[in-house]
């Protein structure tokens, strides 16, 4: 029997956060290359620190000739992305950051093995994925990350709109939630660091401005007279983003997952196409653990992937219901290629993973999130519910 009474923490980061404008970035080229060639082929890397921005990884496309022009767009798409964050300092604004695009051509070894003779595509690289959801939250998510990204959405919608504009792009945000009898009831502290703009803020003014955000955002009861509160603890927080400090795309893979409530394989997904299990598994992981606990088949549920460069269909499927489960998890297992085929084509056609769909991402998880009518988030969807409760 798994622990009942406890408190859990998880932390998220801002669109601002250094890494995040990274993965931003990364996930904008990506979004610009599929926009233009759905077969594209991507690993884009982005890293920025004090008035510099520096763009690198390969690109396959299916007329690789026009892999120059669309070389020429990637300044643009950098500084639209900056712009969007809101990052207009002295030594990291939109219009003056230095950009240096190192993309280049896809290692023919690389595509060799993704693609077979016949077209059959194996999968990108080896590895191991993992997908986690659980019926705490109406969103299947575990309550720490969901609402710690629930409260830095918050906060950069009302920075974005004018509302409050004393705040700045970069923030974090971080919960320790009391759970009883397994269920989440209460937080007992709460970090929030924000920068900000006006420099003879202090941290009670800082208090003053993001709190009713912060409570308007979280369940009822759940802040109480014993929440601790730390709001910008350090003090001024004046120089934020990458001038403060560096980023690196896929730095915040367990920001982008399940706030460490779950198992994470270790590989990145900003700047990946779907052809790279590495982010076309993770999501599928997810569909199908949050399609078992939205069956009912389980409270809680972990899915595991391997695969194997070049290689089409997983290695292993693995599941774990974590005591829950109303369904054995071996059944689970075996119900699973019965309802969804798992090569890498066949997770990108089910999911629909060939759009420009990434860029919306890159900041407040990659999970948690309601589908969207052009594709975003397909892999939230709860549509294999049936199919899963006849295949068990």
């Amino acid at each position: 029997m798994s622990r009942q009474n406890y408190t859990f923490t998880s932390e998220s980061v801002s669109e601002g956060h250094p890494d995040k404008v990274c993965d931003r970035i990364s996930d904008a080229v990506l979004d610009a290359l599929i926009a233009e060639d759905p077969l594209a082929r991507v690993a884009c890397e982005t890293f920025a620190t004090t008035n510099r921005v520096v763009i690198g990884g390969e690109v396959g496309l299916t007329d690789q000739e026009k892999l120059h022009d669309y070389m020429g767009k990637i300044d643009a798409i950098a500084r639209a992305c900056i712009k969007d964050i809101g990052y207009e300092q002295d030594k990291f604004h939109h219009e003056t950051v230095e950009i240096t695009n190192l993309l280049h051509e896809q290692s023919a070894h690389i595509a060799q093995g993704v693609t077979g003779e016949q077209g059959d595509e194996g999968a990108g690289d080896q590895g191991i994925m993992f997908g986690y959801a659980t019926n705490e939250t109406d969103a299947l998510m575990p309550a720490p990350i969901q609402y710690s990204h629930a409260i830095l959405r918050r906060l950069a919608e009302v920075r974005k709109n004018g509302i409050e504009p004393a705040l700045g792009p970069d923030a974090k945000s971080q919960l320790s939630v009391n759970y009883e009898n397994g269920k989440p009831v209460g937080i007992s502290s709460l970090v929030l660091s924000t920068q900000h703009l006006d420099e003879t803020l202090s941290s009670s003014d800082i208090r003053a401005i993001v709190e009713p955000y912060i409570r308007e955002t979280l369940p009822d009861g759940w802040l109480t007279d014993a929440t601790e509160w730390h709001v910008n603890p350090t003090g001024k927080f004046v120089i934020g983003g990458p001038d403060g400090d560096a980023g690196l795309t896929g730095r915040k893979i367990i920001v982008d997952t399940y706030g460490g409530a779950a198992p994470h394989g270790g590989g990145a997904f900003s700047g990946k196409d779907p052809t790279k299990v590495d982010r076309s598994a993770a999501y599928v992981a997810r569909y199908l653990a949050k399609n078992v606990v939205a069956a009912g088949m389980a409270d809680r549920c972990t899915v595991q992937l391997s695969y194997a460069i070049g290689v089409a269909k997983p290695l292993s499927i693995y599941v774990d219901t974590h005591g829950t489960g109303d369904v054995e998890a071996r059944d689970i297992e075996a119900a699973i290629p019965k309802v969804i085929d798992l090569t890498p084509r066949g997770i990108r056609t089910h999911l629909e993973l060939n759009k420009p769909i990434y860029q919306r991402t890159a900041a407040y998880g990659h999970f948690g999130r309601a589908p969207e009518a052009d594709g975003g988030f397909s892999w939230e969807r709860t549509d294999l519910v049936d199919a899963l409760r006849k295949a068990v």
